[in-house]
């Protein structure tokens, strides 16, 4: 994890940016393979040169960021492909730019700093690919390449290796695909990007959790970093704005460091902690209204698809309006990001995660994750047999509390935390559901303030019903869900 340098210049989006999802599987293949019959169309032969940039001290591989200058028959552009949940997101700009453009560097300012990108290989590339179809619908594209890498002015080796990216094919076609190439002959791939093969660097790899015996704020160190990490991994993405899950992941790392925080607050320096606490707190409502927004857009995207063509249109008027808030809101975000406030933030739990701040205390990790229990099962105690809105809401909160406390104890605990946090993630669900229909209601009236019209009103009242109906679905679902919840609590906490 790098360090960052907090005095950084102002961003500048001087190029223009095209984006999109990367979802692909290696494997291993042998310089004599060859594809197997498969039905669908030879793609044409192609020739890249891709010369990969990154810091002397490869920063950016190490927390699985490309950045790379391809070359295909003339044309150049730069490519920096950033993670998206366990996926990647490949992130391109056109254009003769001698060095990383500046739209791209903004978006890995957490990463560089004022640290330099210079040249670190350049990678020849033969590529042979294949697409797939089943019946009309393009299932995959199958990619398999022969790589000559060139370091310091001379090639040093070969390899070989298969990818396969999905287009519109699901996991079941993708898993069957997968089994006929191993069966012509491919075989495990060892996960690395082709630049990592390149520099002969190892695949970027998390640190294992303590042992269950180990000292309680080793637990805490390893969590922080864990999850700061996945903050970083996140930050690009969310700068640039284009795919929901990024802002998504980034926000689920700032709660679980919440969660880590407000678990060992017992063993940590009261001002120290707070003071963080309070600055988590405020990144996670800068982006909670945009996560909203994400919900909301894609759920109603989704129900339009479903209307007559008249309501339909009516309704894409509704949409549009949610993306035009959208879009403030990134703005907002955006400016917060480069705020000296976000760059402190970040800085603190760097420090956090290599050394907190601990007072004495004689309490583990899994009595920790045992507080965390109770207050859950004090709140599910105390809910009314109708349960208002606002109470359901916070014992969604207190499950998450509760289930990322048990991710920190699970070595220590074993199955039976196990099972509990399979519990949690169920209710947590439920509940999300139940929100999320909340949240929708109170959508469709503004929608109501800006649409005068009687079939606007009409539709939206037909749509308040849909979400009375998907909460009350989840209220029938909720008491068995709770019962199995406090029962595998019971049966790890004690």
């Amino acid at each position: 994890m790098t360090r960052l340098d907090t005095h950084l210049a102002p961003l500048v989006r001087s190029s223009p940016i095209s984006s999109q999802p990367e979802r692909e599987l290696k494997l291993a293949v042998a310089p004599d393979f060859h594809l197997p019959r498969l039905p669908g169309t030879p793609l044409p032969q192609r020739q890249l040169i891709s010369t990969y940039y990154d810091t002397a001290a490869y920063d950016l591989a190490h927390t699985r960021i490309t950045l790379r200058h391809r070359i295909e028959r003339g044309k150049k552009s730069w490519q920096l492909k950033i993670p998206l949940g366990d996926d990647r997101q490949e992130v391109e700009v056109t254009g003769n730019q001698a060095d990383p453009p500046a739209s791209l560097r903004d978006l890995l300012i957490l990463h560089l700093g004022h640290r330099k990108l210079t040249p670190v290989g350049t990678l020849h590339v033969r590529r042979r690919g294949f697409l797939v179809h089943h019946g009309q619908v393009p299932v995959a594209e199958i990619a398999l390449d022969t790589v000559s890498v060139d370091k310091s002015g001379g090639t040093t080796h070969h390899f070989c290796e298969l990818e396969i990216e999905q287009r519109q094919g699901d996991e079941a076609s993708l898993g069957s695909l997968e089994q006929q190439l191993r069966e012509a002959g491919a075989s495990d791939h060892d996960g690395r990007p082709k630049l990592f093969r390149a520099l002969s660097l190892s695949a970027p790899s998390q640190p294992m959790q303590p042992e269950a015996e180990a000292p309680v704020v080793e637990h805490i160190k390893w969590a922080l970093a864990q999850h700061l990490g996945w903050l970083l991994a996140h930050d690009p993405g969310t700068r640039l704005g284009t795919e929901r899950e990024s802002l998504h992941q980034l926000r689920v790392a700032t709660r679980r460091l919440r969660a880590v925080l407000r678990t060992a607050q017992p063993i940590l320096l009261p001002a120290w902690v707070t003071s963080l606490q309070q600055e988590l707190k405020w990144l996670s409502e800068l982006l909670g209204p945009a996560r909203d927004l994400d919900v909301q857009i894609a759920y109603f995207t989704e129900e339009s698809s479903e209307l007559h063509a008249r309501d339909r249109k009516l309704f894409a008027h509704f949409i549009s309006h949610l993306r035009t808030q959208r879009a403030a809101v990134q703005q907002m975000i955006l400016n917060e990001l480069t705020s000296a406030r976000y760059f402190e933030l970040i800085r603190r739990l760097q420090q956090a995660a290599q050394n907190p701040s601990v007072v004495e205390s004689p309490l583990t990790v899994r009595q920790l994750a045992a507080l965390a229990f109770k207050k859950l099962r004090k709140a599910i105690s105390r809910l009314a047999p109708s349960p208002s809105d606002t109470h359901l809401h916070k014992v969604r909160i207190k499950t998450k509390r509760a289930r990322y406390a048990a991710e920190l104890a699970r070595r220590s605990i074993g199955k039976p935390a196990g099972r509990f946090i399979k519990s949690a993630r169920a209710v947590q669900d439920l509940l999300g559901i139940h929100q999320d229909a909340f949240q929708a209601e109170r959508h469709i009236r503004q929608f109501l303030k800006y649409s005068t019209s009687v079939r606007a009103g009409f539709l939206a009242g037909r749509m308040v019903e849909r979400q009375r109906q998907r909460r009350q679905r989840a209220r029938k679902d909720m008491k068995p869900l709770f019962r199995t919840l406090l029962k595998r609590g019971e049966k790890a906490w004690g």
